[in-house]
C-alpha cells in the first residue's frame, strides 16, 4: 500500500521567523501524528531553521529545487551536495513556474532527477499542461511526453521512491482546478505510463500527487480518487490552520 502524502511548497514566501511560526502554530492545530506523510517545503533560507524546528515531530523537510551538479560555477543555484548536510528528504522538480520563469526543459529536469536519486532524495517531479494544451486536448498526450523525457535514461536503482505531481499549469494560483475526475484520468495515465516504461510493480509504488489550486475545502475530493496517494499544495499551505483541515482530511471519511 503507498503511503498517502501531503507537500506543502511555500514558494518565494515566509521568512525564518514566519517559518518557525508557521511551524508553531501547526503543531497547535495537529494532535498527535498525522495519518499521512507530511513535507515542508520553505525557501532555501528557511532550510536549516526548519530542520531544527521539525525535529523531533512528524514532518519532514524538503526543498523547492536544486541543480544537478555537485559544485562549480553556477551562480544562484543550489547543489545536492548542500542539501544533503541538512535533513532534507524530498526536493520539488520541475514545477511548471521554473518552467515558465526559468525555462526548465524536461532534459534539465532529467538531469535533476538522477542527481536527487544519486544522493537518495525522494523527487517531487512536476507535470502538466498549459491552458492552450488543455483547450486543445492535448492533456494526456503532453503529460505523457514529459513523463516519457524525464524517465529517458535513468538508472533503475531507486525509481519506486519518484513522486509525480500532476499540476494543471492553468490551475497554478488561479483559482482554477480540475474537476476530481479530470485529475484521475491523468493520473491513472501517468500510471500507464510508467507501468510501460518501467513495469507494473514499480508503478504501483510510486506516488501521485494532485496540485493546483489545492484547499481545505476541495481536498477531501481529490482523495477519493483511486491514483490520487496525495496532494502538493500551494497558497493554502501558508495558512497554519487551512494546512491542518487538509492533513485531517486523510483521516476524515471520504
Amino acid at each position: 500500500m503507498r503511503t498517502k502524502l501531503i507537500v506543502a511548497n511555500w514558494k518565494m514566501n515566509a521568512t525564518i521567523a514566519e517559518a518557525l511560526k508557521f511551524v508553531a502554530a501547526l503543531r497547535r492545530h495537529m494532535q498527535g501524528s498525522p495519518d499521512c506523510e507530511v513535507v515542508i517545503c520553505p525557501p532555501f533560507t528557511s532550510l536549516y531553521a526548519l530542520d531544527e524546528a521539525l525535529s523531533g515531530t512528524p514532518y519532514q523537510l524538503g526543498a523547492q529545487n536544486m541543480y544537478w551538479e555537485d559544485a562549480g560555477a553556477y551562480t544562484g543555484e543550489i547543489s545536492p551536495r548542500f542539501l544533503s548536510e541538512l535533513n532534507v528528504r524530498f526536493v520539488i522538480l520541475g514545477h511548471s513556474e521554473r518552467r515558465k520563469s526559468f525555462g526548465e526543459t524536461d532534459v534539465a529536469i532529467n538531469k535533476k532527477v538522477a542527481a536527487a536519486l544519486a544522493y537518495e532524495f525522494i523527487p517531487i517531479i512536476c507535470v502538466g499542461e498549459t491552458e492552450e494544451e488543455h483547450n486543445e486536448g492535448k492533456t494526456l498526450d503532453v503529460v505523457e511526453s514529459q513523463v516519457s523525457k524525464i524517465l529517458d535514461g535513468q538508472m533503475k536503482s531507486g525509481l519506486e521512491t519518484l513522486v509525480w505531481a500532476y499540476e494543471p499549469v492553468w490551475a497554478i494560483g488561479t483559482g482554477k482546478n480540475a474537476t476530481p475526475q479530470q485529475a484521475q484520468e491523468v493520473m491513472g495515465t501517468i500510471r500507464k505510463v510508467l507501468a510501460q516504461a518501467l513495469d507494473a510493480p514499480t508503478a504501483d509504488k510510486m506516488r501521485l500527487l494532485y496540485g493546483g489550486s489545492v484547499s481545505d475545502k476541495n481536498a477531501g475530493a481529490f482523495l477519493k480518487q483511486k491514483d490520487v496517494d496525495g496532494l502538493l499544495v500551494g497558497g493554502a499551505s501558508l495558512d497554519a490552520e487551512k494546512f491542518a483541515k487538509i492533513i485531517k482530511s486523510f483521516s476524515s471519511p471520504q
